[in-house]
Formats: C-alpha cells, structure tokens, sequence
C-alpha cells in the first residue's frame, strides 16, 4: 500500500486539493509503478497557529 502524505497550510479549496490529489496519484503511477487503487493520498491542513519554523509560530514570523 503506497501512501503519500502532504502537510501544508490551510486555505486551499476542495477542488484545489481534488486537482493535487489527482496529480500526485497521476506522478506515482508514471514514475514509481504504482496501481491507482492501492495508492492513498491524505492531506494535512495546519492553521499558522500550530505551525513553528525556526521555533517562531506562524503568526508571528514577518516573512510570511
């Protein structure tokens, strides 16, 4: 059972994350052989509150 996690920010839309999901499943069946029905895609949504780079949280950094 191939797996692909993808953690990113929330704000996306469902289509956004469809399209995403889409390509990845299209890349891993070109690239790494895999068979579409056994391939999971699961999508992370992280508020900026729960997220620290550098030990600063999200809301606090000025770069963003």
């Amino acid at each position: 059972m191939p797996a692909v996690f993808v953690h990113m920010f929330e704000g996306r839309t469902v289509d956004q994350k469809r399209k995403l999901a889409k390509a990845i499943t299209d890349a891993m069946i070109e690239h790494c052989n895999c068979k579409p029905d056994a391939l999971h895609v699961a999508i992370q949504e992280y508020t900026l509150e729960n997220w620290a780079r550098a030990g600063v949280l999200g809301p606090d950094r000025k770069d963003l």
